[in-house]
């Protein structure tokens, strides 16, 4: 149950909270702004929303319910533009563009769009650049391939974009151990370590 979790995270002192709906790209929705609320009520800490976003409409519909942050992915590639709308309306601390990436049979990193469905050929540098200047406040970058394995981040895919950019890299993807959140903002240069699986069962 969400409203649990959220409950159980305030409790043990989260400092920030990302809803991401990954099905609301393939249904051609966004999350229930009712539950965007129910959290908001509930949560002591900054939250983000994120799935299916495609509109200034939609992000001011999630906001006005309490959301304090946005995350857009397979939209901003589709039209990069949004970002840059997006930070003019509601300023850059309150847009994070999500990026997950895989790699492909060469071993090369790339950009992934719909819920890690859609492979693109863009570089995650290249397009975590392009994304700031457009106008990204963050990045929440994940790793597709440690995505739930508890195997620990990709440092060199985190160490890669981190170096790369002057905002915010929020590393997602292989949290298995407090070692590794650790050694992912020691080593891998992100702002902060953020965990699903290592969180929710433990």
């Amino acid at each position: 149950d969400p409203m649990n979790a959220v409950r159980l995270f305030n409790e043990k002192g989260a400092d920030e909270l990302f809803l991401l709906d990954i099905t609301a790209t393939a249904r051609g929705g966004i999350t229930d702004p009712a539950f965007v609320q129910c959290v908001a009520d509930e949560c002591y800490m900054p939250f983000g929303v994120g799935g299916g976003i495609r509109s200034i409409d939609e992000m001011r519909r999630l906001i006005r319910a309490g959301a304090e942050k946005i995350s857009i992915n397979s939209m901003a590639l589709e039209r990069p533009e949004l970002i840059a709308e997006a930070a003019k309306v509601f300023g850059r601390q309150s847009i994070t563009v999500a990026l997950d990436v895989k790699k492909d049979w060469f071993g090369r990193y790339r950009v992934c769009t719909h819920c890690g469905t859609r492979r693109t050929d863009l570089d995650p540098v290249v397009w975590a650049r392009r994304a700031v200047e457009l106008g990204a406040g963050e990045i929440l970058l994940t790793s597709i391939d440690r995505d739930g394995t508890g195997a620990g981040y990709d440092l060199d895919l985190v160490q890669s974009v981190a170096g790369a950019i002057n905002v915010p890299v929020i590393a997602c993807g292989g949290a298995g151990s407090f070692e590794d959140l650790e050694r992912v903002i020691e080593e891998g240069g992100a702002s902060a370590a953020a965990a699903g699986s290592l969180f929710v069962f433990h």
